[in-house]
């Protein structure tokens, strides 16, 4: 086999080994079916027990009980940005935005198409480099629910902490951090999240949803975009994505036995530790887009004092094996995605290199 390569990429990010290794050893026959996953029926018995496992294992994780179900769909979270305002976005009321970053801004925007929006705290005003004061929120008057995106990819900003509000959903975009770290999931109506970053290959969206949201879902919706009738199916109204589910399946598992969230949270910080040290010890030659209180652990956004060097960087890392280092072009620079599947020795190696580009560039 090739050398794998460090994949910093943003999403579709990085898998385990172990996981693509037994998913190539079951490819052709899985649980002894005489065939393969992608081929195997999603009313078959076998199917049915993978999603019911999913759905199991990550309430498990998230110390959730039996009012929140699981299910897994299709659209990715972008879907999520129109389904949601659609489902509870009433006459008379106003979905409210933390708006932190691009993909929080976009679901604002897709929310207005359906109803009215408010923005209740936003960060823009900073080029996104911190998450707004929490005890401050600026609600509209009757707030159908607040939304906010947890973890912003693009400009490297992470919430530490989440809004309390009383008798109104809150609802979080999850897709870069969902299963980072330990929270109370217990504190929101619905998560939801893409899978391609932190959970799995793309082609499914997690949601997590409150048992009260799905009684409370528009019925003069077309079927796909009810959240009820997805829930009484199951996720299996329609031919679902049956390898992504799969796959999100295995990635649970191995979450489950690296020591759940605990240990993910400490794996993170500690690969973290080794980039963000990198920066704050360049003496100015390499400076991090997020406030310091606000850093994520799980995209870690970067410039370099002297602009002219950063294509430089960029080619040189790739040729260690470094790939997908490159920034959005709404901060520059560089962004380098450190998902719970990459492993520490990724992280050692870019800082190890970040220290040695310094060296020779200055």
């Amino acid at each position: 086999m090739t050398k794998r390569v460090y994949n910093f990429n943003p999403g579709p990010a990085t898998l385990p080994l172990s996981i693509l290794e037994k998913a190539q050893a079951e490819l052709l026959n899985y649980n002894n079916t005489g065939m393969s996953v992608m081929e195997i029926s999603h009313r078959s018995k076998e199917f049915e027990a993978i999603v019911s496992e999913a759905e199991n294992r990550l309430k498990s994780l998230l110390q959730l009980n039996d009012d929140y179900r699981v299910l897994f769909l299709q659209g990715g979270a972008t879907t999520q940005f129109s389904m949601i305002p659609m489902n509870y976005l009433k006459q008379g009321t106003q979905a409210n935005y933390i708006v932190t970053g691009s993909f929080a801004d976009k679901a604002c925007k897709e929310a207005a198409f359906i109803g009215e929006t408010h923005v209740a705290a936003s960060s823009k005003d900073a080029n996104h480099s911190y998450i707004p004061e929490l005890t401050s929120l600026n609600l509209s008057d009757n707030p159908a629910y607040v939304h906010i995106t947890s973890n912003n990819t693009i400009y490297g900003t992470q919430f530490k902490e989440f809004p309390e509000i009383n008798n109104v959903p809150l609802i979080a975009d999850m897709s870069s951090d969902l299963l980072c770290k330990p929270f109370d999931a217990n504190k929101f109506a619905l998560i939801y999240a893409g899978a391609q970053k932190n959970l799995g290959p793309s082609g499914v969206t997690i949601v997590i949803i409150r048992k009260d949201l799905i009684e409370a879902s528009n019925k003069d919706l077309p079927s796909m975009l009810r959240y009820d009738i997805m829930a009484e199916n199951n996720s299996l109204y329609n031919t679902p994505p049956s390898f992504s589910i799969y796959m999100v399946n295995l990635m649970l598992e191995w979450v489950i036995e690296q020591g759940g969230l605990i240990a993910m949270e400490k794996h993170n910080d500690e690969k973290a530790s080794y980039i963000y040290q990198a920066i704050d010890s360049s003496s100015g030659f390499y400076k991090g887009h997020s406030q310091p209180e606000f850093r994520s652990t799980m995209n870690v956004t970067f410039t370099i004092a002297n602009s002219e060097l950063e294509s430089k960087f960029i080619a040189e890392a790739a040729g260690k094996g470094l790939i997908g280092v490159k920034g959005h072009r709404s901060v520059g620079g560089m962004r380098t995605s450190i998902y719970n599947a990459m492993p520490k020795e990724g992280c050692l190696a870019l800082a190890e290199f970040m220290a040695e580009f310094q060296k020779n560039n200055q």
